[in-house]
């Protein structure tokens, strides 16, 4: 019987590693340029800033569906309070993001669904959310840089209260129509 060669070998070496790499399961490798979703909105004609700074990854379909998840549920300070779920879901078309699931905005203590966010073509310094059937039309400047997110929404609720207390009372036009 002849002895074994070097060839057969390597030939039962590389089979055998074949055999191990094919194997193991295979782990997505993100590629180094990548782009963020924070990249991604402003090709869309959004603002950056629409989802705060604790995105951890995201994804996104050809046909504009997305799912964004975030570190933890936090809150950003816009014009109104918003609260971001973990995950955000929607589809993401040029000027619009539409079947929203996950952010919400506070309205007088009251917390309210934002379903759909859009800006105008060609692009305005307004942008749009709908909350339920209401629009709101906002400055867009706010939302151009990413926000912090905040564990809370306490400074918020204070700042609400102080809000409303400052509103003026019918005791307050009486004395305004006294003192004209």
């Amino acid at each position: 019987m002849a002895a074994p060669t070097t060839n057969s070998h390597l030939g039962v070496i590389f089979f055998t590693s074949f055999v191990f790499l094919a194997a193991l399961p295979s782990v997505p490798v993100a590629a180094p340029d990548a782009p963020t979703v924070y990249d991604i909105l402003p090709q869309y004609g959004l603002p950056s800033g629409l989802l705060p700074d604790s995105v951890i990854d995201y994804t996104l379909s050809s046909d504009g569906q997305f799912v964004v998840h975030l570190a933890k549920p936090c809150y950003v300070e816009f014009d109104y309070l918003v609260y971001y779920h973990n995950t955000i879901t929607g589809k993401l078309q040029y000027g619009s993001i539409t079947h929203l699931d996950g952010i919400e905005v506070q309205k007088l203590f009251l917390w309210f669904d934002v379903k759909e966010i859009r800006v105008d073509l060609p692009p305005s310094h307004n942008i749009y959310f709908q909350v339920g059937f209401i629009n709101k039309k906002l400055d867009a400047d706010q939302f151009k840089t990413v926000h912090s997110c905040q564990d809370n929404g306490l400074g918020s609720c204070l700042a609400s209260w102080k809000r409303i207390l400052e509103l003026p009372t019918p005791i307050d036009d009486i004395q305004m129509l006294i003192t004209e």
